[in-house]
């Protein structure tokens, strides 16, 4: 049988069972719960509907800008033109380069956890897809990483843009925030999070979109909000 930790017991009896509860209750249990020396992520999680009456199963990928930031530092790397190298550092790009930067990755040299490319340098790279795609590292036109916008797009991931998609399951997740951020930033995420996943769901979906949500942080549990169509 698996130990638990005398921390993981004590979070247990803040379980409040047969109860609906409201989302900054929740939110506040979660933030008293992340008792761990770093700052821990307070992240959302989603069942959404997949099931379309029309076609096959809806594939949701997008990306949502919240409002008060996420607080994951990323290492943003920028594939683009020589002339426009000094732009993306400008910027504020982590790294930025042209056929130098294309070495580096045909090498498996991934020292960064963001890639924004130009749409000029877009066919050098489709041949390293197979590696970068996995490492979800492959620039998209969609999520706001192919664009001749490098400052703007580099500014958007610095602040506070994620990234979302669900599985086979309709399951998804992100981060709102850390657990430094007052409740009502946080808050405030979150209501911006769901209504952004609920402009995504399609016409030929009926019915309810999202199914469960939960909310809960790095080293803590899971805690169940009622569903909202």
């Amino acid at each position: 049988m698996k130990k638990r930790s005398k921390r993981y017991k004590e979070i247990l009896k803040t379980v409040i069972k047969d109860k609906k509860l409201d989302t900054k209750t929740i939110i506040e249990t979660v933030k008293k719960n992340s008792n761990s020396k770093f700052d821990e992520s307070i992240d959302v999680s989603l069942r959404i509907n997949l099931k379309q009456s029309k076609g096959g199963d809806l594939s949701l990928r997008t990306v949502v800008n919240l409002p008060n930031g996420s607080g994951k530092k990323n290492k943003i790397a920028v594939l683009c033109e020589p002339d426009k190298v000094d732009e993306a550092k400008n910027a504020g790009a982590d790294i930025a380069g042209a056929d130098d930067l294309l070495e580096k990755i045909a090498a498996g040299k991934f020292d960064f956890t963001k890639l924004i490319c130009t749409p000029g340098m877009m066919s050098k790279i489709g041949k390293h897809g197979k590696v970068l795609g996995p490492k979800g590292l492959m620039p998209n036109p969609k999520l706001g990483t192919v664009t001749p916008e490098i400052a703007k797009a580099v500014k958007n991931i610095k602040t506070g843009l994620v990234e979302i998609r669900n599985d086979k399951d309709g399951n998804l997740s992100s981060t709102i925030g850390r657990k430094s951020f007052s409740t009502e930033k946080l808050l405030e995420n979150f209501d911006h999070f769901i209504e952004s996943v609920k402009k995504e769901k399609p016409d030929t979906i009926k019915g309810e979109f999202i199914k469960t949500i939960f909310i809960t942080s790095t080293m803590g549990i899971s805690y169940k909000l009622g569903a909202r169509k």
